[in-house]
């Protein structure tokens, strides 16, 4: 047919890491929960990690870096925030999930799905039947 394959080996990978190379989330997000750190500098820190993480893949010659691998919890949670699945329990009723209740959602405590809102009660994260 005269066409020639490209020979060219490109380089992939489906993911990276995501908690740093020294634990970074694992201490943000503890330190969020105790209220010793806030939301931006949480976020702050998620934009660090993902940063570096990109870093080390172009510097060791991945081709082809992964996008949108990073979650600060999970991803289906992530998925579960990104088009509303909020169970009613939650409260939540805004356009966007906030992180208030993205980890309520995930730890089984709910405020009134309000980035304002301090007073919590128990809420399990999943319901059994």
């Amino acid at each position: 047919m005269g066409l020639e394959m490209n020979r060219n080996v490109r380089t992939h990978n489906l993911g990276f890491p995501r908690i740093g190379a020294k634990r970074e989330l694992k201490r943000a997000l503890e330190s969020f929960w105790a209220k010793r750190i806030t939301e931006t500098q949480l976020l702050e820190t998620a934009k660090g990690i993902r940063a570096e993480n990109w870093r080390i893949q172009q510097t060791a010659g991945i081709d082809l870096i992964p996008s949108n691998d990073f979650s600060l919890y999970d991803q289906m949670l992530d998925t579960c925030a990104l088009v509303g699945a909020v169970p009613e329990r939650f409260h939540w009723h805004d356009d966007n999930v906030n992180l208030s209740t993205y980890f309520s959602m995930a730890r089984g405590m709910v405020g009134v799905g309000t980035a304002q809102a301090d007073c919590a009660m128990a809420v399990r994260p999943w319901r059994s039947k």
